[in-house]
């Protein structure tokens, strides 16, 4: 899904966290040089003034920059979401993009195909620290052998859970559930309690049903499209399993409450009350449920996907207008290397972060492998400010499972799944292969659009 509103309610804080502070000039480029003879790079996403500690720490990350660089001025241009998806194609057509531009990953492809992204070929073998990042999110902005942006962030989906719920319904925290077979068996043991608990809850509108029933596809072997990406694959027995499943735990068990049509703020207020066992969620979720919704670190822990063979992934980074010149692609480049590329400073100055009371040691995944990634983990673990054994499992495990990004055309897929899953948590009698024999042939129609 898109960070956009709902999706991944991290977009708040991390992507609003990553941004500039320069007074922003209308239009796309800032220009390459001025009377000064300094380069001016033009980037996207600057944080409100609302976020004070985002908007300061940026600021002076901005002075430590050009300090160390001092030909290059950067300038930021305040836009949130990040990416919204209701001017990102209006703004790449009409020119008017930044020089450096936030893009997530499902979108990197779609740039790229439309020729609106600078090739950055020539210019990576002289950015720090571009060779550590995993091969497989570089491969995310690379295309026909070139490359087209710098990963800056990842994610996977895993289960969350309440420490709490599962002692009072005498299950193991420590040993979370590792098959879907198992997590209905928790629910079930979890809604028992009575009082309005809940055992397992999901989304089921506003294309959340689609995501979800994506990621649950995904930790069953399954996938969405075919491997040529021209016809669905949905109507599967994982696909039917994956339904059916919500279906046994909505009307055999009664484990995930009656009131359906969720979207994500209903289950993370769920969660928040401490009504609520388990949901699919990726680790930025744990902050939210905290400092939003009444939770607290100590009660929440994160386990990998139920079912051992997939997870779903995605992330974001940084992409170049095709119009910026070489002086800014180089000026950009020193920019990223500094403030996501490099441990310790930037996003990922883990120290002062943790002096500003945000959480340091949350379970995401490694940008990095090598040194880098080392350096990066021994920063995270001395200023940890989070119970990171609460997270062991999540990382042991899904760093065995299969990683997989969103689908082609994901969000027009994920409002034909809508239907599937609203279905089945919404009528008892709902026939789960009809359901999914429809929404494939809607996602061969979309598919086919091109």
């Amino acid at each position: 899904m898109r960070r956009s509103g709902f999706r991944r309610a991290r977009t708040a804080v991390l992507a609003s966290a990553f941004t500039l502070t320069a007074v922003a000039a209308c239009g796309g480029s800032g220009g390459d040089s001025g009377a000064d003879g300094r380069t001016r790079v033009t980037v996207n996403c600057m944080p409100p003034k609302s976020a004070k500690i985002d908007r300061k720490n940026f600021e002076d990350d901005i002075r430590t920059f050009e300090k160390a660089n001092p030909d290059i001025d950067v300038i930021g241009r305040d836009a949130f979401p990040c990416q919204d998806p209701k001017t990102f194609d209006a703004k790449l057509a009409g020119g008017q993009m930044e020089d450096v531009f936030y893009t997530y990953f499902t979108d990197a492809r779609h740039v790229i195909d439309i020729n609106q992204a600078a090739d950055i070929t020539s210019y990576v073998k002289d950015m720090k620290g571009y060779g550590d990042i995993q091969r497989s999110l570089r491969d995310v902005y690379s295309a026909g052998g070139k490359v087209y942006g710098i990963p800056r962030t990842n994610y996977s989906m895993g289960l969350l859970y309440s420490k709490k719920l599962f002692e009072r319904a005498g299950l193991d925290p420590s040993t979370p559930p590792a098959t879907w077979e198992e997590v209905r068996a928790a629910a079930k043991k979890i809604a028992a309690l009575g009082d309005g608990y809940v055992g397992y809850a999901d989304y089921s509108a506003q294309n959340q049903g689609g995501w979800h029933f994506t990621a649950a596809m995904y930790s069953r072997g399954g996938d969405i499209v075919t491997a040529d990406g021209k016809k669905g694959a949905v109507d599967s027995p994982e696909g039917r399993a994956v339904l059916a499943n919500l279906h046994a735990m909505r009307w055999e068990d009664d484990s995930m409450g009656s009131k359906q049509l969720l979207v994500l703020n209903d289950v993370q207020q769920m969660m928040g009350s401490g009504k609520l066992g388990m949901y699919l969620a990726a680790p930025d979720n744990v902050p939210i449920l905290v400092k939003e919704k009444g939770a607290s670190y100590d009660d929440l822990a994160l386990a990998p996907m139920p079912g051992g063979r997939g997870t779903l992934i995605g992330g974001d980074g940084y992409m170049f207008n095709k119009k910026a010149t070489p002086a800014q692609i180089e000026a950009g480049l020193k920019w990223l290397e500094f403030q996501t590329n490099t441990p310790g400073t930037g996003l990922n100055d883990w120290k002062r972060a943790s002096e500003a009371k945000a959480p340091v040691g949350m379970p995401e995944p490694r940008l990095w492998s090598g040194a880098r990634d080392g350096r990066d983990q021994q920063l995270k673990k001395r200023y940890a400010n989070v119970p990171v054994e609460n997270y062991r499992s999540f990382l042991d495990g899904s760093a065995r499972l299969t990683a997989k990004l969103e689908p082609p055309k994901a969000q027009q897929i994920y409002s034909v799944l809508d239907g599937a899953v609203s279905a089945v948590l919404t009528k008892e009698d709902a026939d789960a292969g009809r359901l999914l024999e429809d929404a494939q042939s809607k996602i061969d129609e979309i598919l086919a659009r091109g």
